[in-house]
Formats: structure tokens, C-alpha cells, sequence
């Protein structure tokens, strides 16, 4: 009776997240348009654009639209007092839900014989920068006054795959009043930091003499966003673009140990308090991950289908980060300080350096 229940309130409850849902998937291919035509990164166009339309949210409606009781009183699914935002059930939505399948379906982009095809030294170098990264990285948080999760938020995503990383990430751990705002301050600062690494890196390998090899890894294993990656290792040679390509990829793969990670982290803070329940030990988009890389190994599943999983799963996280930013007031994101700054400016500097040394020591 329950299950009959819920099946028969999925077509009023679709109805009232269309309108946030659609809001969010226009703002994303207006992004992915700039991006193409402009050459920078889609995340940092889907987050601005997202920005501007806050309004839709609701959390600062124009005069001429507030209605009904005050926010804080607003059913969740619609009702008389949605009125005031319809959107903001299905930008909420697209914030949470759609984020998680999106990052579920990253799980297509790798498969275990690519991780294999990279010999032990870059599979070290790997596991080494991201360690450390991380760990350095929840070490400077704390020393700086913030908390140590947003240390784990930064690092990981300077450390494995950008943007992407932090969405995962920020999905994985428990609900904070800060978490929204850290979320989008780390992808504006890791996707500005990946643009710059993928203009100067190409430069930094020509002049410490680095071989198609050595420049690949450099470059994979440093710059943050995958679609930087590329652009820098194809602007070198196709072998340096094949190598870096590779290594970013099993740096995806640090993805999963590290959620986990992060899910232990949070259930561990969570002990004793009244905030709510623990998150669960495995989410299940972090068991979709898992899954969707062992089926992408297997090497059943056609290119063609592969293709359409990168490609859903880049306009999930497009949009959920449109409507992030949708949900956050920019005057939220101007109060960060220098401190945040300097933290990610030192993450990013940390891992560059660190990964050199790797690749000049490491056979």
C-alpha cells in the first residue's frame, strides 16, 4: 500500500520540481555554450551563471514575488506558500539528486586495465601526491581556524579531479550551514587554479626538461579538471597527451578510497550528536561508482554507450552546480577572506612541486 502510495505522488511531486529542474539544465547548456566558445572551464560558467540567478531560488526574491508565508514556514514539495519560489524544490533536487548521479556515472571513464597499462610508478606517484595532498591539506585547515572537513573538501579536490571531486565530496559528507558555501568557493578556486596550471605547466616541463613520459605524468598528476588536462598534455605531443590523460584517470580512481574516507571522517564527528543521523558508511552513488567501474572494465559495454554515460553524467554535474549556485548569494562568497585563498593557492603549489620530485626520482 505504502509503495502504491509513493508510485501515485511521483506525478504531482515531478510537477513541482520541473520548474527548478528545467531552470537548472537551461542555465547548464547556456554554460556548456560559453565553454565551447570560449575555452573556459563549463563548471566556473555554470557556477556564474547560477549565481546571477539566484532569484529562482528564492533566497533573496525580488519584492514583487514575496508572497505567502516567510520562507522558513515553505513546504518542501510546493503547496499554497511555493508560489513565492517554484523553482526551488527542483534546484534543490537538482543540487542533491542529480549531483549523486552524476558523480556515479564518473565510474564509465576508467576501468581497471587502464589503471593497470600505467606500471607502478605512476600508480605511486599517484597514491603519494593524493595522500599527502589531502593530508597536508586537512593539517593547514585546522591551523588556519576552519574546519578540517574543508580542509578534505580543498585537497581533495586540488588533489584528484577538480570540481568534479569537490561536488563528489561535498555530496559525501553531512549537511553544514557552511557546506554549500565551501562547496562553491573550492569549485570557483580549483577551476580558476586548473585554467592557470593548464597555460603554465605545458611551459614549467619545456624547462625542466622533462621527456613525453615524465611531462605526461607531471601534467596528469597536477592540473586539477580533466578537460585542462588534455589540453595541455595534446599541446606537448600525442604520447605526453596519452600519458597525462591516463594518469588524471586513475587519479579519478582516488575518487572512490577517498569518499569512503570521508564518509568514516564524518560518522566518526557525528558520534553523540544531536544533529541528525550518521551518514551512511556507503552511500549508494559511492556503490554506483564502484559499480559502473567494474561494468566499464569488463569491457561488455559498447563505446557508444560509454560516450552517453560521460556525456549524462558531465550535464548532471553541470547542472548541479548551476544550481548551487542558484541556492548561494554572491555577497555569501565575498566574506571568505584571504585565508581560503592561501590555503588552495598552497594546496595547488604543494602538489606541483611534490609530483616533480616524484617523477624525478621515481624510475
Amino acid at each position: 500500500m505504502s509503495t502504491a502510495l509513493a508510485l501515485s505522488a511521483w506525478p504531482a511531486r515531478g510537477r513541482t520540481l520541473f520548474p527548478g529542474v528545467l531552470a537548472s539544465v537551461v542555465v547548464a547548456a547556456a554554460a556548456t555554450f560559453l565553454s565551447q566558445h570560449y575555452g573556459a572551464p563549463v563548471m566556473l560558467f555554470a557556477l556564474l551563471l547560477g549565481l546571477a540567478m539566484n532569484f529562482l531560488s528564492g533566497s533573496s526574491p525580488p519584492t514583487a514575488l514575496r508572497a505567502g508565508p516567510p520562507e522558513g514556514e515553505r513546504p518542501p514539495w510546493g503547496g499554497p506558500a511555493a508560489a513565492a519560489a517554484p523553482c526551488a524544490p527542483g534546484i534543490e533536487f537538482t543540487a542533491r539528486q542529480v549531483l549523486r548521479i552524476g558523480v556515479a556515472l564518473l565510474g564509465l571513464r576508467i576501468t581497471l586495465a587502464q589503471i593497470a597499462a600505467l606500471g607502478i610508478a605512476p600508480v605511486g606517484i599517484v597514491i603519494i601526491s593524493v595522500v599527502l595532498t589531502i593530508g597536508l591539506s586537512m593539517l593547514a585547515a585546522r591551523a588556519l581556524g576552519f574546519n578540517t572537513l574543508f580542509g578534505l573538501l580543498s585537497g581533495g579536490a586540488t588533489a584528484i579531479c577538480g570540481a568534479s571531486a569537490a561536488m563528489a565530496l561535498a555530496a559525501a559528507l553531512p549537511a553544514h550551514p557552511q557546506k554549500e558555501r565551501a562547496t562553491l568557493f573550492t569549485v570557483v578556486g580549483v577551476s580558476a587554479l586548473s585554467t592557470l596550471a593548464m597555460i603554465v605547466y605545458p611551459m614549467a616541463v619545456r624547462a625542466f626538461g622533462l621527456d613525453a613520459r615524465g611531462a605526461g605524468v607531471f601534467l596528469g598528476g597536477t592540473i586539477h579538471d580533466v578537460a585542462q588536462v588534455v589540453g595541455a598534455g595534446y599541446s606537448l605531443s600525442q604520447e605526453t597527451g596519452d600519458v597525462a590523460t591516463f594518469v588524471k584517470l586513475l587519479r579519478v580512481a582516488m575518487l572512490l578510497p577517498v569518499i569512503v574516507f570521508a564518509v568514516l571522517l564524518a560518522r566518526r564527528g557525528s558520534k553523540g550528536a544531536a544533529a541528525g543521523p550518521r551518514p551512511p558508511l556507503l552511500p549508494g552513488f559511492v556503490v554506483g561508482f564502484a559499480a559502473l567501474v567494474g561494468l566499464a572494465s569488463t569491457g561488455w559495454l559498447p563505446q557508444p554507450v560509454l560516450a552517453l554515460g560521460n556525456d549524462v553524467s558531465r550535464w548532471c554535474l553541470v547542472a548541479a552546480i548551476a544550481a548551487i549556485g542558484m541556492k548561494t548569494q554572491l555577497k555569501e562568497l565575498a566574506t571568505v577572506g584571504f585565508k581560503p585563498v592561501a590555503l588552495m593557492l598552497g594546496e595547488t603549489v604543494f602538489l606541483a612541486i611534490l609530483v616533480l620530485a616524484l617523477v624525478r626520482w621515481l624510475p
